[in-house]
């Protein structure tokens, strides 16, 4: 196995998420079960170069592309990535490196070659079958949630899911925190209805109004949710939606955000 794709401060926060192994039932079951770390490493091995997972290296990285898909299969259905995701924001908060009062909100365009669930034409790819991510960012472009919808599904009407899917953040005393209190978009947000929603949220609408001149300064705060893209779709994996359900690419989504949150804390000593 390769150490680099999973370092130890990866694996100490992961390890404790997965579920239990399951008890071998005869005493000569077959092979040996591959270990966890190992199969973590294939993943994380398909989700940087894009690989598909048959053409998986085993003599490389330990062990084959299925039984890897498997292991993401069966801890996707667990809910580890969410978990591990919200516990990482937690130590980001602890650590006085998350600033939720200004937060950010973004699509971007994917093709789905394989189609599946929540796919459509995409109006930006003439009209080719594509998915869409929504993105929430704190002020520093930390991701805080993404979802998964089909490409011809509008910016703003994963709004307000987006903003539930954020998870309640702990690391300081008080409230959690899950909301912030102004959220900055681009024209494609501008209906005065979810103005309206975001105010009875207590969060207050800094979304550009369409046909306004260029030049109102909310780009000075929202070009980080851009540059979060650019983190999220460095992992080729993203670049292009291959897997049919959608529970594993949002699970995959969900590891990328937690790579780029573990990387800002690694940065941050």
């Amino acid at each position: 196995m390769r150490a680099d794709l999973v370092p130890d401060d990866l694996w100490e926060r992961v390890a404790p998420l997965l579920p239990p192994t399951p008890e071998r039932r005869h005493r000569h079951a077959g092979r040996l079960r591959v270990p966890d770390r190992v199969a973590l490493a294939d993943i994380m091995y398909v989700l940087r170069t894009g690989v598909a997972w048959r053409d998986v290296p085993a003599e490389t990285v330990g062990c084959s592309g299925v039984t890897a898909w498997r292991r993401l299969r069966d801890w996707t259905e667990a809910g580890v990535w969410p978990r591990l995701h919200a516990g990482l924001l937690t130590e980001l908060r602890r650590a006085g490196l998350l600033e939720l009062d200004d937060c950010s909100v973004d699509a971007s365009h994917v093709r789905a070659l394989k189609r599946g669930a929540r796919v459509g034409p995409s109006p930006v790819d003439r009209a080719r079958p594509g998915s869409k991510h929504h993105l929430i960012v704190d002020r520093h472009g930390t991701p805080l949630a993404v979802t998964l919808t089909g490409g011809n599904r509008h910016d703003v009407i994963q709004l307000l899911p987006l903003l539930d899917a954020v998870p309640s953040i702990r690391g300081l005393r008080g409230r959690l925190r899950r909301k912030p209190r102004r959220l900055y978009a681009d024209r494609g947000y501008d209906f005065d209805k979810y103005r309206r929603l975001l105010w009875k949220r207590g969060i207050k609408p800094m979304i550009t109004r369409r046909g306004a001149a260029h030049g109102s300064g909310i780009g000075k705060v929202r070009w980080v949710v851009e540059r979060s893209f650019a983190w999220l779709h460095h992992f080729k994996r993203l670049r292009i939606r291959y897997e049919r359900r959608v529970d594993l690419h949002q699970g995959l989504l969900e590891l990328a955000c937690s790579l780029i949150c573990l990387r800002r804390l690694r940065t941050s000593f």
